[in-house]
């Protein structure tokens, strides 16, 4: 029997301009498919992320009951693997489940191989002229805190090498996704790197490496990065959602505080916005999303 054609989206995540962000496929499953077409299809947008998404229960149809969460599984996949966490896409996910009408609820549950994540709309306060509310509003993502640890390492070379011969503060190693975390000396720094691909498969972590570095004091954020992952087929990941988890506990540990702003600072750019609860290990993260293609895939 032949298979339905599936709507997919292309949505900009972590941001208001659409091919700003980091772009994500977006894919509602109505039927099974098996794991070679998911990754076939995923190697065929050649994004840094396509997501599948299968409703797990009926959308809230009751107004009265928009607190109550949808529930889906979600998928992520790179075009060369399936990963167990990543940010952008389920941003990109839940705007598209929120803009579609295809959920009638403020919170939508997403099971997932790194356990139930959440997301839900939170306004922004933007209002119109005559005083009224817009429906503008952020969506937040609750997931778990990425803590690092020191690393001591024979490879600082290696890794400065890597990272187009940067002078290298300090380098630490992730917890949960096991990424090389980088510190620079400037913002500046960050932005002017110049990555070596193939140097940064052979540095140590299991994925990847984000660079860091405290924001200037004029740009409104409070610390920049670029998140680099060539082994999972992405060279740079334009705003890495799964990345700030590890940022957010490090970055709130330096200056003391456990709300912040951070700017990827990758040639597209996008901006983030923090909290850490420290106690319960989680972070939010709030950003915005647009969409800029919808299509079908016909096989």
């Amino acid at each position: 029997m032949a298979k339905k054609p599936l709507k997919f989206s292309v949505v900009d995540a972590f941001t208001e301009s659409a091919f700003k962000g980091n772009p994500a496929a977006v894919c509602l499953l109505e039927e099974d498919r098996d794991d070679q077409w998911l990754q076939a299809l995923a190697a065929e947008f050649n994004l840094s992320e396509t997501c599948y998404l299968t409703r797990l229960s009926d959308s809230v149809s009751d107004p009265a009951l928009s607190s109550t969460p949808a529930r889906f599984r979600l998928r992520w996949f790179t075009p060369v693997t399936e990963v167990d966490l990543c940010g952008h896409a389920t941003l990109a996910a839940a705007s598209t489940l929120f803009k579609s009408g295809l959920v009638n609820t403020d919170i939508i549950e997403f099971s997932t191989l790194s356990g139930i994540l959440t997301a839900k709309k939170v306004p922004d306060g933007v209002e119109v002229a005559n005083g009224e509310a817009q429906d503008s509003y952020f969506i937040e993502l609750n997931f778990p805190a990425d803590p690092s640890n020191e690393f001591n390492s024979t490879d600082a070379l290696l890794i400065s090498n890597a990272l187009g011969g940067a002078s290298v503060i300090d380098i630490r190693r992730t917890t949960v996704t096991d990424d090389l975390l980088v510190l620079l000396p400037s913002g500046k720094a960050v932005l002017d790197l110049l990555p070596q691909y193939d140097e940064i498969k052979k540095c140590p972590g299991t994925r990847g490496v984000i660079v860091t570095a405290v924001a200037p004091p004029e740009s409104g954020y409070d610390f920049y990065s670029r998140f680099f992952c060539p082994t999972n087929g992405i060279g740079e990941d334009p705003v890495c959602g799964s990345a700030h988890c590890a940022l957010a506990s490090y970055w709130c540990n330096k200056l003391g505080k456990c709300d912040l702003v951070a700017y990827a600072a990758s040639p597209r750019g996008g901006t983030i916005n923090i909290h850490l609860d420290e106690q319960n290990q989680r972070v939010l993260l709030r950003g915005k999303a647009v969409t800029v293609m919808e299509g079908t895939v016909l096989v």
